[in-house]
C-alpha cells in the first residue's frame, strides 16, 4: 500500500492567490506590531479617530487589521481550487473598487469612515481591485481554454 501522496500541482491562479493570502495574512498581523504599525497607542476598534499607521503610511484599526486577517485566510482556503483563486482574485477586486469608491466618497473626518480610510489606504485598494481582476483574468485563460 503506497501511503505517499502526490502533491498537488497549482496552477498559476492558485498559487496567486496563495501568496496573496499570505500577504494579507502578514499585513493583518503587522497591523498589530508596535514600530511597525506607528502612533500604536492610538489604535482603536474601529472609525476615524484611530490614528495608527501600518508602515508610518496606511490608516489601520483593529477592525481594519481584522479584517486584512480574514481576507488572508479566505484567499488561502480558496487557493486551493481552481474556480475558488479565480473568484477570490475577481469577487476580491470587485471589493476592493467599491471600497475605493467608498474611500473616494466620505470624508475622512466622517462616522462613515468607520474602517477606517486615508488616502494612502484609497490609492491601494485601486490598484489592489485593478491588480486582482486584471490577475483572476489573465491567469485563469489557459486554464478555461484548455478545458473545452
Amino acid at each position: 500500500m503506497n501511503t505517499r501522496r502526490t502533491p498537488a500541482v497549482r496552477t498559476p491562479v492558485q498559487l496567486a492567490v496563495l501568496v496573496m493570502g499570505a500577504v494579507f495574512l502578514l499585513v493583518g498581523v503587522l497591523g498589530f506590531i508596535p514600530g511597525i504599525t506607528t502612533n500604536y497607542g492610538d489604535l482603536q476598534f474601529a472609525g476615524h479617530q484611530s490614528d495608527a499607521l501600518l508602515l508610518g503610511v496606511f490608516q489601520v484599526s483593529i477592525l481594519h487589521n481584522v479584517v486584512h486577517l480574514l481576507f488572508g485566510i479566505a484567499g488561502v482556503l480558496m487557493a486551493r481550487t481552481w474556480s475558488g483563486a479565480r473568484n477570490f482574485l475577481i469577487g476580491g477586486g470587485v471589493v476592493y473598487l467599491v471600497l475605493w469608491v467608498y474611500g473616494m466618497l466620505i470624508g475622512h473626518e466622517s462616522s462613515a469612515n468607520f474602517v477606517p480610510l486615508n488616502a494612502a489606504d484609497n490609492w491601494l485598494h485601486l490598484v489592489l481591485g485593478i491588480g486582482m481582476i486584471a490577475l483572476g483574468l489573465l491567469l485563469s485563460r489557459r486554464h478555461v481554454t484548455a478545458a473545452r
